[in-house]
Formats: structure tokens, C-alpha cells, sequence
């Protein structure tokens, strides 16, 4: 079967379209306030941002073409989002950051006519911001989703919620949330969860305390949330109740991988202003550059970034052939969470005192980048995920073995 790699015209438009608008328009404003989106103005700059970024014909990659969006694909995001990426406000300029991004994916599969409507089409649009309200202190959901403890029960007309969350993204500002609920069953079983939409001004719900974590560029931050006897309508149930693991699937591969996409971005750069520097830095009677051990990190890292995109490029294509991609986004999210700290950390190496100083922005990038190997996932989570499928399929290999010898 042929492989062709190559985007279409119209992708490879954009792609230069996305680089010459960050380039041009957001790296000076992320410079200028060394990646803290709070400190360039929060949710101001980000409406003035996607002001420009309509203007420049580059805003929502991803959203559905009815509401403002180019409708990309998987595949097609990938080379647009890295190259928006390539700032830390890129994807904010581009109302493609997390997790706004991963809503509106989620939204435009499973929403009914009426959720679009109020919700999918402002979002898209750039008009609100939203939370996805998942993780919860221990002993409820985080890296084991089962855990969900939160919980909903029905009521005249709707559902009551009640819980507590944490490290939710955004949630400060955001128009509305996507709750994680349980509405039937105990902590620990794999069923049970339901997905609930309400404004963020309903009552009963309660953004606390800004978590403080080594990123800055996400706007809203991540930030404890409280449900408090919040009533939520049925027509405020997204999809059908009790399917909301499954659910959870059609929006988390996904957005692993933009994940992947926009974080490459910003390796990328780091690379790219490590490989400037050694090419001109002179030391030890030569260009940094010529020397063995500066080289080897150049190669690796030219290395990890190629073969991020390989993994990318497979787990895209399963996913835009309608396959669930479990695996290949594992692998994926895995190898580029640690490949993209790798490529950023040498790149500070390689610049010495420069790359731990401002004045140079691989110290932000790494600050950046370290928290993705526990964000949607830990590495040994996904580690373990991966070793279970493998070994899996091997013990039924060997049971449908086992039972045509006996037979």
C-alpha cells in the first residue's frame, strides 16, 4: 500500500500562514512577559490575540467549519499546531490551548443540536473559555480514572452534584464546565460515570485556589473546584448517562496528541535557538559546534524530534480512520513527553549559563514542558497500559493455542 506523507496545498498554506503569524505577532508578546499569560493580561490579551489571529486567517484550526473553524482533521493539525506551538501563547492566539481545544473535539462528537448551540459554537468561536472537571484529590480519579468519586443523583428534572476537584485547567474564567460524575456504582468500578454541562455561574459551584505549578502559559490555571448540591437539568447530561468512560476515550487520545503537536512546537524552538547559538559561541579554539560532545546533542536531538513526529503521524492516521488508537497514542504521548524534555534540556546545555537566564526562553520552555509527563497521563501509567494490551493479547494467543491442541 503506498504511504503518502505529503499535506495538501491547502494544509501547507496554513502551516506558513500559522509560522509567519506566531513568528511575527505572538513570540514578541510572550517574550515580553517571559511566558506568564497572566501577566500579558490574561483573557484580555487573549481576545485581542484571537482578534489578530482571525484577521491573519489562522483561528481554529480544529473547530468545525460551520462555526468559524478550517475543520482539520487529525492528520492536517499536526504540522499547524506545532507550528502555533512554537510560542507557549501560540495556542492561545490560535483557540486551540487546552483544554478548550480537547472540549471542543469532544463537543462536536457527542453534543446534542441544543449543547452545540449554547455551548460547542461560543467556544469554537472564541467567545467563553470552559473546564473539564475529571481529576479529584486521592482518593478519587486521577491517574485511575475508576476512582471517580464524585457524585450525581438524580433529581426532579436534572441531577444534583456533589464533590470536589482539582488541578482542573482553565477553570478560572471558563464560561462553562463538562463535569466527570458518577451516577452509578462505587469508587474503583470501571462503569458508572456520567458527563454533565453547566455554566460556570450555576449555583452550587465554587472555584477555589489557583494550584501553583511550574507552567504559566495556560490560561486560568489549574485550580480547585467545588460542587456543592449543583443542579444540573437533564438536558445538561452530554451523550447518555453511564457511558461516560467511554466517552472520556473520543476526547483523551485526541488530545494527547495535540498535546504532542503544540509541545513539539515549543522543543522545536529550543532546539533551534540552541543550534544558532553553538554555530556562533566560540570555546576551547573552535565553534561550539565543531565539538564532538555538542554535536552528539544536536543529533539526538534532531533524533527525538523526528521520531516524535513518526509516532504522531501513526496515532493521527488510526484516529482519523476511525480506530480507537489506545495503544498508539500511548505510545505516542509516552515517547514524546520525555523526548520533548529531553530536546529542551539539552537545548539549555547546550547554551550554558544563557539557557538557565531569561534571557534566553529555554529556562521557561522547561518548566513548560516537564509537567507533560505526568499531564493527561503519567509515563508509568501509559507504561503500564501499553504492558498490559502486549501481554494481554499474549495470554490469548496462548489459551486459543492451548484449546486447539486439546481439541
Amino acid at each position: 500500500m503506498p504511504i503518502d506523507l505529503s499535506y495538501s496545498p491547502e494544509t501547507t498554506a496554513l502551516v506558513e500562514k500559522v509560522r509567519t503569524f506566531v513568528r511575527e505577532v505572538v513570540l514578541p508578546i510572550e517574550d515580553q512577559h517571559v511566558g506568564d499569560i497572566a501577566a500579558a493580561g490574561g483573557d484580555a490579551i487573549r481576545v485581542e490575540l484571537h482578534a489578530r489571529a482571525r484577521k491573519a486567517g489562522v483561528f481554529a484550526p480544529h473547530a468545525p467549519v460551520e462555526y468559524g473553524g478550517h475543520g482539520l482533521n487529525m492528520s492536517d493539525r499536526a504540522p499547524v499546531f506545532e507550528e502555533a506551538g512554537y510560542s507557549l501563547f501560540g495556542p492561545t492566539a490560535l483557540n486551540i490551548a487546552a483544554p478548550d481545544e480537547g472540549n471542543v473535539h469532544m463537543l462536536a462528537h457527542i453534543a446534542d443540536a441544543a449543547q452545540k448551540q449554547q455551548y460547542l459554537e461560543p467556544l469554537a468561536r472564541g467567545e467563553v473559555r470552559s473546564a473539564f472537571a475529571m481529576t479529584e484529590p486521592a482518593p478519587g480519579a486521577g491517574s485511575d480514572p475508576a476512582a471517580l468519586s464524585t457524585r450525581a443523583v438524580r433529581a426532579d428534572g436534572g441531577w444534583r452534584i456533589s464533590g470536589h476537584k482539582w488541578f482542573i485547567t482553565g477553570a478560572d474564567g471558563a464560561g462553562f464546565f463538562i463535569i466527570f460524575a458518577r451516577t452509578s456504582g462505587e469508587p474503583g468500578d470501571r462503569g458508572g460515570a456520567t458527563m454533565f454541562l453547566t455554566p460556570a455561574d450555576a449555583p452550587g459551584l465554587r472555584v477555589g485556589r489557583h494550584i501553583s505549578t511550574l507552567d504559566k502559559s495556560m490560561l486560568g490555571g489549574h485550580c480547585e473546584v467545588f460542587f456543592d448540591d449543583l443542579f444540573v437539568p437533564d438536558a445538561g447530561v452530554l451523550g447518555e448517562v453511564d457511558r461516560g468512560f467511554e466517552y472520556a476515550q473520543v476526547r483523551l487520545g485526541p488530545a494527547r496528541m495535540t498535546h504532542v503537536m503544540r509541545w513539539l512546537g515549543a522543543a522545536r524552538r529550543g532546539h533551534d535557538i540552541a543550534v544558532a547559538h553553538v554555530a556562533r559561541r566560540q570555546g576551547f579554539g573552535a565553534k561550539l559546534g565543531d565539538l564532538g560532545m555538542v554535536q552528539q546533542m544536536v543529533a539526538d536531538n534532531e533524533i527525538d524530534i523526528a521520531a516524535t513526529r513518526a509516532l504522531l503521524t501513526r496515532a493521527c492516521w488510526e484516529l482519523d480512520a476511525g480506530e480507537s488508537a489506545a495503544n498508539s497514542t500511548s505510545v505516542a504521548k509516552t515517547f514524546a513527553a520525555e523526548a520533548i524534555f529531553r530536546i529542551v534540556d539539552r537545548s539549555v546545555q547546550m547554551c550554558g549559563g544563557l539557557g538557565v537566564s531569561d534571557d534566553l526562553p529555554l529556562a521557561r520552555l522547561s518548566r513548560e514542558v516537564r509537567p507533560f509527563r505526568v499531564y493527561d497521563g503519567p509515563s508509568e501509567v501509559h507504561r503500564w497500559a501499553i504492558a498490559k494490551r502486549v501481554i494481554g493479547a499474549a495470554k490469548r494467543a496462548a489459551r486459543e493455542t492451548e484449546s486447539k491442541e486439546t481439541s
